[in-house]
């Protein structure tokens, strides 16, 4: 992200924007990035050079568009659950799957706070930051937001979805105490990213779990952990939950969110009510059904009809709902930006 594009951000927001055009953001990693760049899923992962060339082009080819969080170092949804032990299995040209370390619920009582500078992929993923660095600002960009998943997603992979939401209602107490374990683990994770990267001035997490469960549950659940994690000074605080939010989207603004990307459960007029027009929406044309899967004119005519319900542009940044996914053409997404720049 450039420094332009990141003050347009900051100012976004903050509520302060003067710029009458919808912005356009994307969050890309790698489920849409390695295919389209023309490389296997493996090839980004194990090749850092690859990498930054893929997310250079990335930039070149939509000098325009902000691309969230930018230079994403990550081993898809194998990242947190490597430093916890879990066995991380990699295909050709697949999405990683890591596998439980918690199999009975007694196992938590044994889990520690891994230490992210030396455990899992999490020193491969802080490293190819710190060499890609020069050559991103090079560019004319900067590395500007801390990642990882959220408590609740981190949580489902080291157990399972089933038998979290499970454990929850049968021994509340053990999950708040795995939540604490990995609650304290991404504090350290984010706190060491932005002490190695200075240019860092915002945070995002991903965790569509919030949207499995009802508002008791994450209010219980979701709500305090988050609620700590958001706790910084970072000038953007990205939240990405693709699942349902009707549950959970109005608490968004007291957790600390200004930027949120949802799915399609509620439209953009709908999150912007439920949360009092407080947070910025990064959003929401189906991204597999339309974004990857019509003709660049119905993208185009789906993006207009989009836009048109929207009635506060100010706290409005043009996305797919969810991000980038698999397949999705230069040419489909051309025809989105037409869409929006028409606006």
């Amino acid at each position: 992200m450039t420094d332009k594009q990141w003050s347009d951000l900051v100012a976004l927001v903050k509520g302060e924007s003067s710029n009458e055009k919808i912005p356009t953001g994307f969050i890309i990693d790698c489920p849409w990035l390695p295919n389209w760049y023309g490389i296997s899923i493996l090839d980004y992962f194990s090749n850092d050079e690859l990498w930054l060339k893929a997310n250079l082009k990335a930039l070149e080819t939509f000098p325009d568009v902000m691309f969230l969080p930018g230079f994403w170092s990550e081993y898809g949804m194998c990242t947190e659950p490597s430093a916890f032990g879990a066995k991380t299995v990699f295909w050709s040209d697949e999405f990683p799957f890591a596998d439980k370390v918690i199999h009975s619920s007694d196992d938590i009582d044994q889990l520690e706070v891994p230490n992210p500078e030396t455990d899992g992929l999490l020193p491969f993923m802080l490293n190819r930051l710190r060499v890609a660095r020069p050559a991103i600002e090079a560019a004319g960009h900067k590395i500007r937001f801390s990642v990882s998943r959220g408590p609740l997603n981190i949580a489902s992979f080291l157990m399972g979805t089933t038998e979290l939401l499970t454990t929850m209602m049968m021994e509340p107490d053990k999950v708040h105490k795995l939540l604490r374990v990995i609650t304290d683990f991404l504090k350290k994770w984010h706190q060491i990213q932005h002490e190695a990267i200075p240019t860092i001035e915002g945070i995002m997490m991903l965790d569509d779990i919030v949207g499995f469960v009802g508002e008791d549950e994450f209010v219980e659940f979701g709500l305090p952990y988050l609620k700590e994690l958001y706790n910084t000074n970072d000038k953007v605080k990205l939240f990405h939950n693709d699942a349902d939010c009707s549950m959970s989207v109005k608490f968004y603004p007291e957790i600390g969110i200004n930027l949120y990307n949802p799915g399609l459960d509620l439209s953009i007029s709908e999150i912007q009510e439920a949360t009092q027009h407080q947070l910025v929406v990064l959003g929401s044309l189906p991204p597999r059904d339309v974004l990857a899967a019509c003709t660049p004119n119905e993208v185009y005519e789906q993006t207009k009809a989009m836009l048109a319900a929207v009635a506060d542009r100010s706290k409005l940044m043009a996305s797919c709902g969810g991000g980038m996914p698999p397949k999705v053409s230069t040419e489909n997404i051309n025809a989105f930006l037409k869409a929006v720049n028409e606006a």
